[in-house]
């Protein structure tokens, strides 16, 4: 499995990168699944569906199942911070792809996503100068990135080229998953 973050603030276009970065890969034939990070509470099922009645009736988790998809949703009953590792290991071991969007603090190879600031907008911070895991920046435009760089510079418009660049450094985004995710325990998880 390899394993690629994709890091920015909010509104640098990280979201519409991955989407076609997904897409491409899928393209030339490989498994490609996605970690998302989401701030505080989110809901993936609607109110009055079968799953979303179980988890209000206080489910600790609802496992949805058909032919084409499978869903699990786990109720935490103490909020806490999932390690990047433990989301890994959640996923199907087969994958040839992970790609990661959020966690841009996380201990993983990562693209930066960087866009220019529109007129009147607050000039957008960088994490490459900072951050040693950074192997690449995608970019709206090279000449205003706020600090010089050494590392390779994408084109955001172009994920063709995002995905070359994954593919040509693929050795570089190696990860074994560790098979050894933290779920919660018996203090936080009663059996049934």
């Amino acid at each position: 499995m390899k394993v690629v973050g994709f890091a920015a603030y909010s509104g640098a276009g990280k979201t519409t990168l991955v989407e076609q970065v997904v897409a491409l890969l899928k393209g030339r034939g490989l498994r490609v699944s996605v970690i998302k990070h989401a701030h505080h509470e989110f809901d993936i099922d609607r109110p009055g569906k079968d799953s979303w009645r179980h988890r209000q009736a206080g489910a600790y988790e609802v496992l949805i199942a058909s032919s084409r998809r499978l869903a699990l949703m786990r109720e935490l009953e103490q909020p806490g911070a999932w390690q990047l590792e433990d989301l890994l290991d959640q996923l199907d071991p087969s994958v040839d792809w992970v790609l990661v969007e959020g966690f841009k603090q996380g201990a993983l190879p990562k693209i930066e996503v960087w866009r220019a600031e529109a007129p009147g907008e607050s000039p957008r911070p960088v994490l490459y100068p900072q951050d040693a895991f950074i192997r690449a920046i995608a970019t709206d435009d090279p000449a205003r990135l706020p600090e010089p760089t050494l590392l390779p510079v994408l084109d955001l418009n172009d994920a063709a080229a995002v995905v070359a660049f994954l593919v040509d450094n693929s050795s570089d985004f190696n990860h074994r998953p560790t098979g050894q995710a933290q779920r919660p325990g018996p203090a936080t998880c009663p059996t049934p």
